[in-house]
């Protein structure tokens, strides 16, 4: 497997803790992220992460900022990826559940470092239940 990672000065310290227990993992990161936590525009680190799942680079792709809603905003701006803004457990769930979410979305303001690391897990350990929900992702894309 092989994530996309990025974020802004806000989620720098999330981002470094999510990086650790994915290569724990096995897991292939792209860190597309600022390492500090100097002022940043979110935008520069999260097309990069979007263009690579939208391009299929990359198997999914995590993004973090402050409140999670720009990165989300962005990140959405792109053909093929759904970027889901999470703060709980059931969110993430429903999000690969429902959504298919191929990008997940964490508001490093608003969440602890131990929650971004369980979201992480459960964004990657679930998986989508496809049926009816499939037709609902089918109608997303705009002509």
């Amino acid at each position: 497997m092989k994530i996309a990672i990025g974020n802004d000065h806000a989620g720098t310290e999330y981002k470094f803790a999510i990086i650790d227990m994915l290569t724990q993992e096995g897991i292939e990161v792209v860190n597309f992220g600022t390492d500090t936590d100097q002022s940043v525009d979110y935008p520069d680190f999260i097309h990069p992460v979007a263009f690579a799942v939208e391009n299929k680079e990359v198997d999914f792709g995590i993004i973090l900022c402050g409140s999670g809603n720009g990165a989300a905003i962005t990140a959405n701006k792109h053909q093929g990826v759904r970027a889901a803004l999470c703060w709980s457990r059931e969110l993430v769930e429903l999000a690969r559940l429902h959504n298919n979410a191929n990008v997940l979305s964490l508001p490093a303001r608003f969440i602890s470092k131990y929650q971004a690391l369980e979201y992480v897990k459960v964004f990657l350990e679930t998986s989508f239940e496809g049926g009816r929900h499939q037709r609902r992702i089918e109608k997303i894309p705009v002509s």
